[in-house]
């Protein structure tokens, strides 16, 4: 059984740094950001991770590297971010604007994904991870990896939206005393640039 589910969201680039959905745009870190990644080191000095699965975009394959387990890590294309489709690059102002009252953990993105088909992919992640033993850390994305945790804790994918996740961000997925049956939130959205 898995010990702890590491979530690791990526560090910033220019576009979650101004709040525009990024989701099949492939952009790289911002200077900030792979600074934000390197500190991530001291964050996860002290776990050893049996698999380490990363999304194949480079902003979350550039934050693996600088956080010291590129080398070891595996393309997982399910970790890809939500399909924004017609709200790629928009803000939220202006996604309201267009769809006053739009959520996406609710609504997904016309053109693009729905939080039932997110839900499908991040289940079959966590199929793959349930079978694996020790510690295993996700490199990946804010949406997909708040869809994964309420997936994981067996809440409503629309739960999603009160779970934020900062970039080069930190959480901890794991069971009440080992029991496969109490799946939690040990650890949310610590924060990088904190250490």
């Amino acid at each position: 059984m898995v010990a702890h589910l590491y979530l690791i969201r990526h560090g910033e680039t220019e576009w979650s740094r101004i709040g525009r959905h990024t989701g099949r745009t492939d952009l790289p870190l911002t200077e900030y950001g792979e600074q934000q990644a390197s500190n991530l080191r001291s964050l996860l000095c002290r776990a050893t991770f049996s698999n380490i699965l990363v999304s194949p975009m480079q902003r979350a394959l550039q934050t693996c590297q600088l956080a010291g387990y590129g080398a070891a890590a595996r393309v997982e294309q399910n970790l890809s971010e939500w399909n924004y489709g017609d709200y790629e690059g928009l803000t939220i102002d202006e996604i309201h604007a267009q769809r006053p009252g739009w959520d996406i953990f609710r609504d997904g993105c016309p053109g693009g994904e729905s939080p039932e088909q997110v839900a499908k992919r991040v289940t079959a992640v966590l199929s793959e991870v349930h079978q694996m033993e020790g510690n295993v850390a996700l490199f990946s994305h804010g949406h997909l990896l708040r869809t994964l945790a309420m997936r994981w804790c067996d809440l409503a994918i629309r739960d999603g939206r009160h779970f934020f996740l900062d970039a080069a961000s930190l959480s901890i997925l794991g069971h009440a005393n080992g029991n496969a049956g109490a799946p939690g939130v040990l650890l949310w959205n610590a924060a990088s640039d904190v250490v």
